[in-house]
């Protein structure tokens, strides 16, 4: 079988690893998975490890790509339904899944996100090949409502029989266990972090007595626009000098205009639309408060730009917030419009005590996308030492979903299983030709990071 030949590999080669990691979301779509893949990516390819990425399509980019530091990424021809997810078919993605870990000769899956339908299906797939596979998990869930019981029995579906999990907060780690019945011990808490080579203060602050506060995010109802709607007028009555800076795009867009124009603020709340992740920094830069309004989060990797940057930050005690700054370096609040007010009141009162370089070097200190490799390197270890179980009692972690939803998993995996024995009857792996490795030298990521760091 290729999974046992690709594991005497890795263990030949001082247990460097070949990892695939799947998603719906990678650029050129921006946002924090996407970031999270790429950086880990990259300081995987640092550490000496083989690292592949495969998404869906986006417009006209299909195929296979080419990033900085030879990082592979798989475009395949498969267009998003919804929300840049795929559309969920549970075995057409298994030809490609398959020809691609054989041609890589890859040894782990890593999947990202849990409402990505090419993650699971890419999971599944990897499983009845008799791969290792390691899920993380970037957002959080309820369990009352409609939507998040079928992702709660879809995740508890993909991970009955995945290796390792990973969670990037410790309130997201209590999420995933209760949402999914995985065994705690089988799931790693392993935080985001920021490039704080790209993220820095600005050699010179802003002056003068006017306080910006800035907002970056996009504009829909999990991240709180409702709450600014009625925060920014108030704050903007109480203090004269204080302006907004928002940055993003969605549907809720038209509440904040609506709002703008009710109370009169259009010289005082400018609106930029979408931001390109280039322009973060410029944009975080012209600012002294970062304001965070989500009514969930599992993490927050804006929040870390924005400190990166040198701003007091602002935030929701929701979700794994709580755990990202230091005190000193974030005032937190409750989702609700009169705290939050009073929430920025007492962040303008701090900002004379304010250093930005001493926080930008606090943060270099704390979040590293090196360490955060390092931590994961340690997780794919840890699914290697997993046993390698036959069909029959992986079968059986199904049954344990539920009194019917189990049977439907059971019978999922079934007939994947199936059509993976007609696939190698029908095109062998050994007729599957395997990719030669190459790695640019040392001194062409040099090259490529200079003429990035002049742009």
């Amino acid at each position: 079988m290729k999974p046992s030949v690709c594991e005497g590999d890795m263990m030949d080669d001082s247990q460097k690893h070949r990892i695939l990691m799947v998603s719906d979301f990678f650029y050129p779509n921006f946002g924090g998975v996407e970031n999270h893949i790429y950086y880990l990516s990259q300081c995987l390819l640092k550490l000496g490890h083989k690292v592949v990425v495969a998404t869906h399509a986006y417009g006209n980019r299909s195929g296979v790509r080419y990033m900085t530091g030879g990082l592979k990424v798989y475009y395949i021809p498969w267009s998003p339904f919804v929300m840049q997810n795929t559309l969920p078919t549970f075995y057409g993605l298994l030809p490609i899944i398959r020809t691609i870990l054989i041609r890589e000769r890859i040894t782990v899956v890593h999947g990202h996100q849990a409402f990505s339908t090419f993650c699971h299906e890419a999971l599944m797939h990897a499983r009845t090949m008799g791969y290792k596979v390691v899920f993380t998990d970037h957002s959080l869930y309820g369990f009352a409502d409609v939507g998040s019981i079928h992702m709660n029995k879809v995740l508890q579906f993909t991970l009955a029989d995945v290796s390792q999990a990973i969670c990037v907060s410790h309130t997201s780690k209590e999420n995933t266990v209760l949402r999914s019945g995985l065994p705690p011990e089988k799931v790693f808490v392993v935080p985001n972090a920021v490039d704080t080579a790209i993220f820095k203060p600005a050699v010179d602050r802003p002056s003068g007595s006017e306080i910006v506060i800035v907002v970056i995010s996009r504009l829909v109802y999990r991240k709180g626009v409702d709450l600014l709607v009625e925060v920014i007028p108030e704050v903007c009555r109480l203090h004269p000098n204080v302006r907004f800076i928002i940055g993003g795009d969605g549907p809720k867009r038209v509440r904040l205009e609506e709002m703008r124009e009710k109370h009169s603020l259009q010289d005082r709340v400018e609106m930029l639309g979408a931001v390109q992740h280039v322009q973060v920094r410029s944009v975080l830069i012209s600012g002294h408060i970062f304001l965070n309004s989500s009514l969930t989060e599992a993490f927050c990797i804006a929040i870390l730009e924005a400190a990166s940057c040198g701003l007091l930050t602002v935030s929701t005690r929701v979700g794994g917030v709580p755990e990202v700054l230091p005190d000193e370096m974030i005032v937190l609040a409750e989702p609700d419009p009169g705290d939050m007010v009073h929430a920025i009141q007492k962040a303008i009162s701090m900002l004379p005590k304010i250093d930005p370089q001493a926080m930008h070097n606090r943060m270099r200190e704390l979040y590293n996308w090196h360490d955060v490799a390092k931590r994961t390197e340690i997780v794919y270890d840890r699914a290697f030492k997993c046993s390698n179980q036959n069909l029959l009692e992986r079968l059986s972690r199904y049954l344990f979903c539920g009194a019917w939803a189990g049977k439907l998993f059971f019978l999922v995996m079934i007939v994947g299983f199936l059509l993976w024995q007609l696939l190698e009857l029908w095109q062998p792996a050994d007729d599957i030709e395997e990719v030669p490795d190459f790695t640019l030298p040392c001194s062409c990521d040099e090259e490529m990071l200079e003429k990035n760091s002049v742009k």
